[in-house]
């Protein structure tokens, strides 16, 4: 029992893999991007974990959980329950915040209600999620939404011609047919033509039974003017459909602070409660730090049982260098590694044990400086009687390990192989491709490039940075280094914001479904389908998912999706096609033994060998391929990468374009790669600057700052203690900032 077992995996690339792994130790997996790390340890392990859970529910329970499909393993042994902490992003809506994904604000409810004078209520009173305190103008949202009626309506239109320019409202919609059968209407008739009388009904009526409808409108069913419904049905709610028609809610709705309540989304008697002169929403927009300062100056007797533990969650949250961050802060807008970061704590005092911990990349967004904390903390997390299994490629993590498991040799179908058991220092002694790069001599960049001109940044004042000027040359490599926090995007966005000829190529998902893949994204898949047109016969539309060539069975999704009332979804793969998405005479259709569906399941490296005469498609994979993303398939649905992935396939779109004197800003492209991997990523940026663009990186990788023609320096903290240029300039001259935790790292990475 002193082991997890696991034999005979072959889940995605992985080759029919035995491995035991230590329980109640700190092990990590590491090997080079795409080597079959995740597919071990969150397709097979944690989804095992997972299922077997759920399968110990009631069915009625289980149809309200994730399904998890049976991993491709023979068999498991000694598997505990799995926590899984991974980078996705806590997402939920503007009323989501840091201190009510933390439970934070619950303490901080009952501390105001408690001690705050005048008494106001209890503790739900404080809530701007609660009717009695929310502000009665902005719903406690913080802002108000005005809709544009010029963008909604095509005043020159009749609602005949379609004058709702929205999809959903459409004549021949059922939303639309709600004001062309009320018969309250002349539907041939302009807008512009409209009486006052008529555009009032039109747009303000407030929900009513019609007292001598038409015959074909429905019987139960209440005429609502046009405003009231749009507002029910896009602004109240993040429902489905408003993520459905996100692009033309934007067009059509603008939004703006609440006027009333100034963004602080109570209502004035709850604002009028103070604690030493602040309100609840004074307090929830203090920096983390400022707020413990705060708390601390408190003298209340009778408030010390909430102070004392609401003292210790924000000290964690400061602890794990999240010091920066407010408790008003809405959680859609934290990074990756601030939602894990957060996630992380929450599991620190769990008085749970002998759980399996899985961990994806905790070093992500972290500096040097920080790491150590987050070591602390998962070694804390094993201490207590867990098993810590982490996916790292940082080297100050892999060094805090007590078992390593090393996979590879390579990507794709070149990896799915354990090549390497044991502690860290047997790893060091090893030849795999983790170890080479751990024993790699590192120093500075001995001959960087001379700078002939500068982009100027002048006297930039945002968030905290206060009147701050900097010099970033032109045709090098710059990367903006320091904590999490420091200032360092704000430096960039607020300094180049909306300047021409700048390239931002971040970790946001590209605006993509399920439907949308790595051939639709590089505008190949077209192409593809033309080919396998002219090679079968079949209609062009046959060969595409989305078109005539979907299964009848799942609409082309690959999935089934069962949509409970009252309850969450649930997926399961399509018993007609097998995941395949295509009909059956699709999938017959070959090309040298090849469907259409066998090339979507292509990595990038076995297409290359495929489309040898196509010069087109050979060009954008051998992008792709520059990037790293070589072990990829064509099909892969582009809402399942990683930021770094998306990052990387951002890049291999431009590296097509031969772009010249474009700034290309890029933001911890290191996300994801195996140290091995940054070369790959290196030759790319090098290519940009050869071309005669200017490369900008914001970056925590020490190997990466080793490469920089020029480093920039904020910090020398996070939030209120960063905001400042410590350094700008060659490499060489950064390790003379005795202020610099940066530094700090890099003088410890050359002496290594």
């Amino acid at each position: 029992m002193s082991e997890i077992r696991v034999i005979g995996a072959n889940q995605n690339n992985l080759k029919n893999v035995n491995v035991d792994i230590p329980k109640h130790q700190l092990t990590v997996f590491t090997g080079r991007s795409g080597s079959g790390k995740s597919s071990l340890v969150f397709s097979t392990l944690a989804a095992e974990s997972e299922r077997l859970l759920n399968e110990t529910y009631s069915s009625y329970i289980q149809h309200q959980l994730t399904q998890y499909e049976k991993p491709d393993v023979d068999h498991i042994e000694n598997l505990p329950v799995a926590m899984i902490i991974n980078q996705k992003r806590l997402g939920g809506n503007s009323r989501s915040t840091v201190g009510t994904i933390s439970d934070i604000y619950a303490s901080v409810r009952l501390l105001w209600s408690r001690i705050g004078e005048p008494f106001v209520g209890y503790s739900n009173v404080f809530s701007f999620n609660n009717p009695s305190g929310m502000c009665e103008r902005c719903q406690g949202l913080g802002y108000v939404e005005d809709i544009d009626l010029n963008e909604l309506l095509d005043f020159d239109r009749s609602l005949n011609e379609d004058a709702i320019r929205f999809p959903s409202f459409r004549p021949d919609s059922w939303r639309g047919k709600r004001y062309l059968y009320s018969g309250l209407f002349d539907n041939d008739k302009k807008l512009r033509d409209y009486t006052e009388e008529e555009m009032d009904t039109f747009l303000y009526t407030k929900p009513k039974k019609l007292k001598n409808p038409p015959e074909n409108w429905p019987r139960t069913a209440k005429f609502e003017g046009l405003i009231h419904r749009f507002r029910r049905s896009f602004l109240l709610n993040d429902n489905f459909e408003k993520k459905r028609f996100l692009d033309d809610v934007k067009r059509v709705v603008t939004s703006h602070r609440c006027p009333e309540c100034e963004g602080r989304r109570l209502n004035p008697k709850v604002l009028s409660c103070k604690i030493d002169g602040m309100n609840i929403a004074d307090f929830t927009s203090l920096s983390i730090d400022e707020a413990i300062a705060f708390l601390t100056k408190l003298e209340e007797d009778k408030a010390v049982f909430i102070i004392k533990p609401l003292l210790e969650q924000l000290e964690a949250l400061s602890y794990v260098g999240l010091n920066y961050l407010t408790l008003d802060r809405e959680t859609p807008t934290l990074s990756g590694g601030e939602s894990q970061r957060i996630k992380l704590i929450r599991h620190l005092n769990s008085p749970l044990s002998d759980l399996v911990y899985i961990i994806d990349e905790p070093s992500v967004g972290l500096h040097p400086e920080d790491i150590e904390k987050i070591n602390d903390i998962m070694r804390s997390i094993r201490d207590k009687g867990n098993t810590v299994l982490v996916v790292e490629h940082d080297p100050d993590v892999i060094r805090i390990a007590d078992y390593i498991i090393d996979i590879g040799p390579g990507a794709g179908q070149h990896g799915g192989e354990i090549i390497f058991t044991g502690t860290y220092d047997a790893l060091i002694q090893s030849d795999t491709p983790t170890s080479r790069a751990l024993n790699r001599k590192h120093r500075l960049k001995q001959d960087p490039r001379k700078p002939e001109d500068f982009i100027h940044l002048k006297n930039i004042t945002q968030n905290n940075l206060e009147n701050v000027s900097v010099d970033i040359p032109k045709r090098a490599l710059s990367v903006i280094t320091g904590v999490a926090g420091s200032g360092k995007s704000t430096l960039l966005t607020a300094g180049l914001g909306h300047s021409q000829g700048i390239i931002f190529i971040d970790q946001k998902p590209v605006h993509a479904s399920n439907r949308s893949n790595l051939l639709t994204y590089m505008d190949l898949f077209d192409e593809i389908r033309t080919f396998f047109s002219q090679q079968t016969g079949l209609r062009k539309g046959m060969f595409s998912y989305n078109s005539e060539g979907a299964c009848p069975e799942c609409g082309g999704k690959g999935v089934i999706k069962t949509e409970l009332a009252f309850m969450p979804d649930f997926s399961q793969v399509c018993e007609v096609c097998g995941g395949t998405r295509y009909k059956p005479e699709v999938l017959e259709a070959t090309v040298k033994g090849y469907s259409i569906a066998d090339v979507l399941a292509l990595t990038v490296e076995e297409a290359l060998s495929i489309f040898k005469k196509n010069t087109r498609v050979i060009a954008r994979l051998r992008h792709l391929e520059a990037t790293g993303l070589h072990y990829m398939t064509l099909g892969q649905s582009l809402d399942t990468l990683s930021g770094g992935e998306i990052q990387r396939v951002k890049l291999s779109r431009h590296m097509d374009s031969e772009a010249t004197g474009e700034t290309f800003i890029f933001d911890e492209p290191t996300t994801g790669l195996h140290e091995d991997d940054i070369p790959i990523l290196l030759a790319c940026f090098e290519k940009l600057i050869d071309q005669g663009n200017t490369v900008i990186l914001i970056e925590h990788n020490l190997t990466m700052m080793m490469h920089a023609d020029w480093i920039v320096d904020v910090g020398p903290g996070p939030g209120a203690h960063g905001g400042n240029i410590l350094y700008s300039g060659a490499p060489q001259g950064l390790l003379d900032i005795k202020n610099s935790v940066t530094a700090k790292h890099i003088q410890k990475y050359i002496n290594q």
